[in-house]
């Protein structure tokens, strides 16, 4: 099955591709087949209502030839009262790095000690298939804020989310996919998935 992933984001695509694989999705980029989805205003208030603004927009450009699939995903604070949530990726404001904003994200939580830095990532998958049907999934991961960033890898706030004893940036894309908010949105809209091909 093929579908075409509403996203601009390169490292969110390379995840999005390493998990959706193994489900027997052949997933594509809107430019690798010619289409340019441009930016799309992200102005939902919840993760839900972004994925599917940014699925919508790809489905009505492609007028329905293509499977969609896109996700809105983001870090939520407890101590910061659920923030940066839908503005994760603007946190701090338009035209900073990932550093920048993980950083800003770091001198905000300062005085948080460490028993009150709890956090989790979300994700919402929302898919639209050719005939319209809309698929809906939602993944989250559990884990806390570091003091400072920890590790290599990964992307967004990925070093200084602490799952256990390690940094989402320490762990390997195969530990990762296994208990990150992607993976856990992925597997539930696989089994969603498949009851609509089984409907079919």
């Amino acid at each position: 099955m093929k579908f075409v992933v509403a996203t601009n984001n390169k490292k969110k695509l390379v995840e999005l591709n390493r998990i959706l694989l193994p489900l027997g999705i052949d997933a594509a980029t809107a430019n690798e087949i010619g289409i340019d989805l441009g930016n799309v205003e992200e102005n939902g208030t919840t993760f839900d209502e972004n994925a599917y603004i940014k699925a919508k927009s790809a489905y009505d450009l492609l007028k329905g030839k293509y499977c969609v699939v896109a996700d809105d995903s983001g870090l939520c604070v407890d101590a910061l009262n659920g923030q940066p949530g839908v503005f994760s990726a603007r946190y701090g404001g338009e035209g900073l790095s990932d550093i920048d904003r993980y950083n800003r994200l770091l001198d905000n939580m300062s005085d948080v000690p460490q028993n009150e830095r709890n956090a989790h990532f979300a994700c919402s998958i929302c898919a639209i298939m050719t005939d319209g049907t809309v698929i809906r999934a939602f993944g989250k991961c559990d884990g806390y804020i570091a003091f400072e960033p920890v590790g290599e890898g990964g992307f967004g706030y990925d070093p200084v989310f602490m799952v256990g004893d390690k940094s989402f940036s320490q762990l390997t894309a195969d530990e990762k996919d296994k208990c990150s908010h992607r993976g856990n949105a992925l597997r539930e809209f696989k089994v969603r998935l498949e009851e609509y091909l089984e409907g079919k």
